[in-house]
């Protein structure tokens, strides 16, 4: 026959009150200063200030140093003067800037067009591969290791306008005409986000990936029963499961374009005739557009601006997506 265990009887009210009674008079770590140092406050202090020391060295002074440099004029060579909000008029006149600002914007809508899509269906598609994923995620990762200097270099080999450059070889198998990558103003940025995204792409991919491990795999097989196809699965259930994690990589790559500079300065300088002058690289102009020293007023007052408009649109964004990342 089987035993059965005897219910344990639950606790009378006199043994609840006389637990209360218990823990309430149990001693108490004293507080104030004698407790700190009675418990481990002075060895988490010791180990703290190395890295507040150069938390506060190497992030904070920059950013005090550059928004004080804003209001002088100084070329780090000369004593500076104060000049109060002269550095800022003086980059709002500039007639480069509305340059600038526009082929940032344009360089942000190509990078969301092309660069945003691209590594969530490269994720979904390795999510569904069964063998040799890990190689896949090892491909997909490998332009990010590629050293930016030595990956320009690649792409601008690959990008000469001549009949024999790698691209137009490819496009001329097609039967189209060589194209003047770099060298035309209509073409210079585009080819500048092929390469970005080319660059950059990995490093979403795995983020993606990550956290496509957290999706039920019982909402793809009820997806399945009802005859979903691999495409409406993702609109309908990969999508709405990674809605927090797109809209955080969507607002990082809108700061990451608008704070391009390594691309456009290693492929074309800035042109041709300025078509791919970004916020940043006139903020480097600014800085060190000759030997004895730039304006450094001016770049930290337009590296300033360029920072108070990230954080007022990160703000707003994150204010207006507070619903949408949870519901």
């Amino acid at each position: 026959m089987t035993q059965l265990t005897p219910m344990t009887a639950p606790p009378s009210a006199a043994d609840t009150f006389e637990t209360i009674e218990r823990v309430a008079q149990a001693p108490r770590r004293p507080r104030g200063m004698s407790g700190w140092f009675r418990s481990d406050g002075p060895h988490t202090l010791v180990f703290l200030i190395p890295l507040l020391f150069s938390f506060v060295l190497f992030s904070w002074k920059p950013i005090v140093d550059a928004a004080v440099m804003a209001f002088q004029q100084t070329n780090l060579i000369a004593p500076a003067e104060w000049v109060g909000l002269e550095n800022f008029a003086t980059v709002l006149n500039d007639p480069l800037l509305g340059t600038a600002v526009m082929n940032t914007l344009w360089f942000a809508l190509l990078a969301l067009l092309l660069g945003y899509p691209i590594p969530l269906v490269v994720a979904v598609l390795m999510s569904e591969v069964r063998r040799g994923r890990g190689l896949y995620s090892a491909l997909a990762y490998l332009p990010v290791i590629v050293p930016p200097v030595v990956g320009a270099l690649l792409w601008k080999f690959f990008y000469d306008a001549s009949p024999n450059g790698v691209f137009n070889t490819i496009i001329g198998w097609f039967g189209v005409a060589p194209l003047p990558w770099l060298q035309d103003p209509a073409t210079a940025m585009p080819s500048i986000v092929l390469f970005a995204t080319w660059s950059a792409a990995g490093g979403t991919v795995i983020i993606y990936l990550a956290a496509l491990i957290g999706v039920a795999p019982e909402l793809y097989d009820a997806a399945e029963v009802d005859g979903a196809g691999v495409w409406r699965k993702v609109w309908h259930v990969t999508i709405p499961q990674l809605r927090g994690v797109l809209l955080v990589t969507f607002i990082l790559q809108i700061i990451g374009t608008a704070q391009v500079f390594l691309e456009p300065f290693l492929l074309t300088a800035g042109g041709p005739a300025n078509s791919t002058m970004t916020v940043l690289m006139l903020i480097y102009k600014y800085a060190f557009q000759n030997s004895l020293g730039g304006d450094y007023g001016a770049a930290t007052a337009l590296s300033i601006m360029l920072a108070v408009v990230l954080a007022i649109f990160s703000a707003v964004y994150f204010r207006l997506t507070k619903s949408w990342s949870t519901s």
